[in-house]
Parts: C-alpha cells; sequence; structure tokens
C-alpha cells in the first residue's frame, strides 16, 4: 500500500510518446495542446483542492515527522499553484481550472478516516494512505502533462512540469518512510502489551501458589 510504483507513471508516458512517433501534423499539434491544456486545467483544480484539505490533515496527525512532512508538502503545493500559473503564462492560456472530479472523490474519501479513526499509530496510517492515493494521482497526471509538452517541444513547460512531479515522488517517498516508521512504532506498542498481560498473568499464578501454600 505504501511502496511506490513509478514504472506504471512511466509506462503511461512511454506510450504517449510511442503513439505519437513522428512529426505532427498541423492538426495533431492543434489537438495536443488542447489536451495539455486540459490536462493542465484539471490539475490545477487538483493543486487548489489540497491547498484547502491538507491543513485538516496536519492538525489531525499525531507523528512528528508525518505532521512536519505534510505541513512542508502544503507550502510546496502552494508553489506548485504558482507554477502551473507560470505554465498557462506560457502557454498564453488564462490560468482557469476545471473541476477534478478525481482528485474531490480522493479527499472526500481521506476525510471520511479523519472522521472514523481514533488519533493514534492507526488515524496516521491511515492519513499516509490517503496522502499517497492523492501523490500517485499527481504523479500521473504530472507525467502525462509534462510528455505532452515535450511532445510539442514546449520545453519550458515540460521543465515546470518535471520539477513538481520530481516533487510529488520524492513526498510520496518520505510518505513511505514515515509509514514504516509508525508500523515499528505499532509493533512494538504490541510487543509491550504482550510482555504486560504474561507478567500479570505470571503474577497471579504465582501469587495463587503462595496462598494454597499457607492454607
Amino acid at each position: 500500500m505504501f511502496l511506490r510504483n513509478t514504472a506504471s507513471y512511466q509506462n503511461s508516458n512511454l506510450q504517449i510518446c510511442s503513439f505519437l512517433e513522428g512529426p505532427l501534423t498541423p492538426m495533431e499539434q492543434e489537438t495536443l495542446n488542447e489536451l495539455l491544456v486540459d490536462c493542465l486545467r484539471d490539475i490545477y483544480d487538483a493543486e487548489k483542492q489540497i491547498v484547502k484539505a491538507l491543513p485538516k490533515m496536519i492538525k489531525s496527525a499525531e507523528n512528528a515527522d508525518l505532521k512536519e512532512g505534510l505541513a512542508n508538502h502544503l507550502e510546496e503545493t502552494k508553489e506548485q499553484v504558482s507554477r502551473l500559473e507560470e505554465a498557462f503564462q506560457a502557454l498564453g492560456e488564462n490560468a482557469k481550472s476545471k473541476p477534478c472530479k478525481g482528485m474531490r472523490g480522493l479527499l472526500e474519501e481521506g476525510s471520511e478516516v479523519l472522521s472514523d479513526e481514533e488519533p493514534g499509530v492507526m488515524m496516521d496510517l491511515a492519513i499516509v494512505a490517503a496522502a499517497q492515493k492523492v501523490e500517485h494521482y499527481e504523479i500521473s497526471a504530472y507525467g502525462t502533462a509534462a510528455t505532452i509538452a515535450e511532445k510539442l517541444g514546449n520545453q519550458k513547460v515540460a521543465k515546470l512540469l518535471r520539477k513538481t512531479e520530481e516533487e510529488e515522488k520524492s513526498a510520496d517517498s518520505k510518505l513511505t518512510e514515515v509509514a514504516f516508521e509508525l508500523y515499528d512504532t505499532e509493533e512494538a506498542t504490541e510487543e509491550e502489551e504482550d510482555e504486560e498481560v504474561e507478567t500479570v498473568g505470571s503474577g497471579a499464578k504465582n501469587g495463587g501458589g503462595r496462598s494454597s501454600t499457607r492454607k
């Protein structure tokens, strides 16, 4: 659940490249440019949704590394919104968003988790899972958009998008590290609880034996 799988993102981008081998016709270039703008508007809306959703996740998280990582990514996401606006400008387009239903669904699922789980390790793990679903969506979206920009020969836009794609991959990797840290914490807690149960049980048996001897 928490391990990265960047191969699938890379394969989808390679498929776009292979489908568009050779020089583009004017009609293909126009269609591809429209597709790129459409992709950016989708991502633009997604990022703005994330900016609104992250503060609630940060507030609900208990693990210090998770809380810090989400807080840092919130600031990073705000920069990514500005970067998208720069990409729109480079394309000669107004920075407009279109409703991103995919991101809305992911964030709604994440919000439900915050309502269902009690604060603690399991809540933090649930937050990591929800956040990584968001990261995977973004990695795929940015990778696809960057590939289209590269095919169009727009290296400025492609560079902006690749930078954000790498940031999303890094954020995903950090979430995985936090998840393993949380797993270790949960396992250590369970072992301590088991030892306490054994100690209490052993004490009860010994106490019972002494009482029997006095009789």
